[in-house]
């Protein structure tokens, strides 16, 4: 049984929280994919995710590389796990179709989206049976709260 996490985006995007859940992740041991909808939006991640803070970075790589293994964090468009990761994130219309293999789903979806937000509900749904799912909501100052 996986943990799945919802995180319902309306007043930070994507670039402001990922990297931080990312840092969580690491802290923790573990390792992590993240899994987008596209190879143009693989490539803006694994930009940002070399620059976002000023002061440190978080190491990764995209995946297709012999180095994928030793990742911590791998981003990817594909379904596979080849660094061993204990925690997947899906953003950007990705959308987890099942827990199994992880210990922890984390699904960043936007609010101001209405297909990714139909998305999100038809996951939640499908994720229900066998899964221990949360479902987290953005406060207007950007902090999460726990709404189911």
């Amino acid at each position: 049984m996986a943990e799945i996490l919802f995180y319902h985006l309306e007043n930070q995007p994507l670039e402001r929280v990922l990297p931080v859940l990312l840092e969580k992740t690491l802290e923790r041991g573990w390792r992590a994919v993240v899994e987008v909808g596209s190879e143009e939006r693989a490539e803006v991640l694994d930009t940002h995710l070399w620059t976002w803070r000023d002061d440190s970075f978080l190491p990764h790589g995209r995946a297709g590389d012999p180095t994928d293994p030793r990742q911590p964090i791998l981003i990817t468009t594909g379904p596979d796990n080849p660094n061993g990761a204990q925690v997947r994130f899906f953003a950007d219309r990705a959308v987890p179709r099942s827990g199994e293999g992880y210990e922890r789903i984390v699904y960043l979806f936007s609010g101001h989206d209405p297909d990714a937000v139909a998305e999100a509900r038809l996951a939640w749904r499908a994720l229900g049976a066998g899964n221990a799912l949360t479902y987290w909501q953005q406060d207007e100052a950007g902090r999460w709260a726990k709404k189911a």
